[in-house]
């Protein structure tokens, strides 16, 4: 039988089609029916369908507003928090799929307008599309959190209006590229999109959906097995999340050693490298993605590149004084001036947030953590990188994908989606052009400083990077973070104007981002068999929804929580991703990139990155031609440069766990238990996420938010276990050297003559008298030189 399936056309095509090296597929395990050649795909999305299950119903709408609007109010509300908790995509599969049979045994089947209220009981594809539209609002539109920083950092508040165009502009956007883009990163078998498999893996369970790639695997069943483990995460992170906290920060390490600076440096959690690296907390092991999701040699290209960058090239350059770096924290998301205090970015704009050059002279560079400048580095090298493996190693693809149409693809689950109607381009294409044309009135009729120029520019950048950043997040559930093309090149074209330099960067990179988000969703829609016109009409009302609310919750915010976004505030909406935008918008956008990176300046040399990341792909390339077989085909660049896109603020008890548990179950157990690891493994992802989610929203809402958080403020938030942590030098972000009291370090810059003239004036010592010493011949040295 299987030498007679093997022998079919389809399969033989499915499998020899692929003119790239992809290692996701396993030739090992080649089908055994006309299925997906991927054994992940196979265990958890079904090769068949039924085409006469109802899917767009008038209650999948309801209930699909329902749900947006919940999840966009909710999370845009805890957006702003930290620590921030969302409400989850599971956690929305789970309540939807209660709700929806709840409503096809108890509502009662009225027509409304001709369409039934209760069409019967509830479906898999209805639960899909009820679950895609609550996903909507499952992250807040980072075009809020731009608002948010003109607001915060620049005291820009522009009216509903401004805001509503500017979010639709970019979200629409981003929908309208997916679409356009799904034949390159959508319809090709190899464009897997592993975190899709967790939720159709959760979605098959739900249904008790029987397919031939669950396998034969004895014992509980999926369902059973799925909420034995939710109940169990869910009380356990009872205790890392609220009775003792300490388990989720165990930096051990530290607590013997608390005022040890260097003790706290190499294994601090919060500032240091995370040589405790254990934690007993879910949320910190999944902070990155869920580790039972990632294919195994992403996870340890990961797991290398953590390794080199982190605990190998950090700590040098840290106890090197590289960028001063002594004077600082090891690893921090603040940017700060040259006596070591936070950047205090309003001495240097004038009123209308443009950049004083006077002032700036007068005041300070600005300086980033070890961690952070490395991470700009590194994503200059991501850049280059990205664009030559994408030639180098995808480029047959993208060819083949351009002159494929949908009805001619070699894979089951492409075939079978062929059967319904296709959205055509032309309603993308029209979507575009319409976002287009209102982002181009926000950008005119309010006072943006953005020119219509680099509006178009910046889409550029979106369109040229979305295909090969695209493909390589579905085949390894990385997204490389190539932010910073578009900071540094608005950086460059449009100095010290920080409110263009924050448009530019949502519409060159975001707009990118959210097209890559639509892409998965799509792909969630093809494995599971969703109409794609039923898809796309409950995206945009999703999509319009989701942008509306959030606004509306976040003017809320603004109006009636006190002193929101001020490191103070005493609910903890501290906004902390607002901050690490508004920094973004200090380094690239006022004080520019050219007295950051170029000739001269103190991360000049971070540059030589970029060709870095263009030589890199040739040696796996070379070596793969002549060996096509060898570890080198599991090498992959992008995400090794990419490894250090969660630091700051993730650490070593974020990376080590969640590469350890990778190994596991994605190494270990997958081959050696083939069986089990395609019944539950996914299915195991989901219940540990929904447990968590359900878990973290109790805690919040019943033992945190309620009385001001002050239940137990006298009990069990002091106890040991909730503080320990939180004492040490570590938790205080202490660098390991201070600047000669009344001093600064960096160096000393002196306007003479009409030129800036440059003096190094780095120097501190841990002996008082020699600090002495050193001012007073610091201070000479000023007298003569600044005349």
């Amino acid at each position: 039988m299987a030498n007679k399936l093997n022998d079919s056309p389809h399969v033989r095509e499915t499998i020899t089609d692929f003119d790239f090296d992809d290692p996701n597929l396993d030739l090992k395990h080649v089908v055994e029916e006309d299925d997906s050649p991927y054994p992940e795909v196979r265990s958890a999305v079904s090769n068949t369908d039924d085409l006469g299950i109802p899917v767009s119903t008038l209650r999948v709408y309801l209930m699909g507003l329902f749900w947006v609007i919940l999840t966009s109010g909710l999370n845009q509300f805890l957006f702003f928090r930290y620590p921030s908790i969302t409400i989850p995509v599971p956690v929305v599969q789970l309540l939807s799929l209660f709700m929806g049979r709840t409503w096809a045994n108890f509502m009662p089947n009225w027509l409304i307008f001709g369409y039934p209220l209760n069409p019967g009981p509830f479906t898999v594809k209805e639960h899909v599309l009820v679950t895609i539209m609550g996903s909507a609002g499952a992250a807040a539109a980072y075009a809020t959190e731009i608002i948010a920083a003109q607001r915060v950092y620049y005291n820009k508040k522009y009216n509903f209006g401004y805001q509503w165009i500017f979010v639709m502009s970019t979200q629409m956007i981003g929908l309208s590229m997916g679409g356009i883009l799904r034949r390159f990163l959508v319809n090709p078998p190899s464009m897997i999109w592993p975190i899709n498999l967790v939720t159709c893996a959760f979605f098959n369970t739900l249904h008790s959906q029987l397919y031939a790639g669950i396998g034969h695997e004895g014992g509980v069943s999926r369902e059973r097995f799925f909420f034995l483990v939710c109940m169990a995460a869910g009380l356990w992170y009872f205790f890392p999340g609220y009775i003792f906290q300490a388990l989720s920060y165990f930096s051990w390490v530290c607590w013997i050693a608390p005022n040890n600076i260097i003790i706290n440096q190499l294994f601090g959690y919060v500032s240091g490298l995370g040589m405790s690296i254990i934690t007993f907390d879910w949320a910190q092991i999944t902070y990155i993605s869920s580790p039972l999701v990632i294919p195994w040699h992403s996870t340890a290209n990961v797991g290398v590149g953590f390794v080199i960058w982190f605990w190998m090239v950090v700590p040098y350059l840290y106890y090197t004084n590289t960028w001063y770096s002594k004077y600082l924290p090891m690893s921090t998301r603040t940017p700060y001036d040259n006596t070591g205090a936070a950047y205090n970015i309003s001495r240097i704009i004038n009123a209308d947030a443009s950049f004083n050059i006077t002032a700036y002279q007068e005041y300070s560079p600005i300086f980033l953590s070890t961690t952070f400048a490395l991470s700009y580095g590194l994503s200059f090298a991501s850049i280059t990188f990205t664009l030559m493996h994408a030639f180098l190693f995808f480029r047959k693809q993208i060819w083949i994908q351009n002159r494929r149409s949908m009805y001619d693809q070699v894979d089951i689950h492409a075939r079978l989606m062929a059967k319904y109607k296709q959205v055509p381009e032309w309603w993308y294409a029209l979507i575009f052009v319409s976002m287009f044309a209102i982002g181009v009135v926000s950008i005119e009729l309010w006072h943006t400083e953005l020119p219509v120029w680099a509006f178009c520019l910046s889409l550029a950048i979106a369109f040229f990077f979305v295909i090969p950043v695209g493909m390589i997040q579905a085949t390894t559930n990385q997204q490389i973070a190539l932010n910073v093309i578009s900071e540094l090149v608005v950086g460059y074209a449009l100095p010290g104007l920080p409110i263009p330099m924050m448009l530019f960067k949502t519409w060159g990179y975001i707009t990118m981002i959210q097209a890559l988000d639509f892409a998965l969703v799509f792909k969630l829609g093809h494995y599971m068999k969703i109409p794609p016109r039923a898809m796309f009409w409950c995206q945009i009302l999703a999509t319009m929804v989701s942008g509306t609310v959030q606004l509306g919750v976040q003017a809320w915010m603004f109006s009636n929580i006190p002193d929101i976004c001020s490191p103070t505030q005493q609910d903890g909406f501290i906004c902390p991703t607002t901050e690490v935008c508004g920094t973004a918008s200090f380094v690239w956008g006022v004080i520019g990139p050219q007295r950051q990176f170029s000739s001269g300046q103190v991360y000049h040399g971070m540059l030589i990155c970029f060709l870095i990341g263009a030589l890199c792909p040739l040696a796996p390339w070379i070596v793969s031609l002549k060996w096509p077989n060898s570890f080198i085909r599991h090498v992959n660049f992008p995400i090794i440069f990419n490894s250090m896109s969660y630091i700051p603020p993730a650490s070593a008890f974020n990376y080590v766990p969640w590469t350890i548990i990778a190994f596991i179950f994605n190494y270990v157990i997958r081959r050696r238990h083939l069986s089990w690891w395609m019944k539950y493994n996914y299915v195991l992802s989901a219940a540990l996420d929904s447990g968590l989610a359900i878990s973290l929203v109790l805690i919040f809402f019943t033992l945190q938010y309620p009385a001001n958080g002050s239940i137990g403020i006298n009990s069990i938030q002091k106890w040991w276990g909730n503080t320990v942590f939180r004492n040490t030098a570590d938790a205080k972000e202490m660098p390991l050297l201070q600047p000669p009291r009344g001093g600064t370090f960096g160096e000393l810059r002196c306007a003479r003559g009409g030129e800036s003239v440059v003096y190094e004036s780095s120097h501190a010592s841990e002996d008082v008298n020699d600090n002495f010493t050193y001012l007073w011949y610091y201070q000479r040295i000023t007298d003569v030189l600044c005349v």
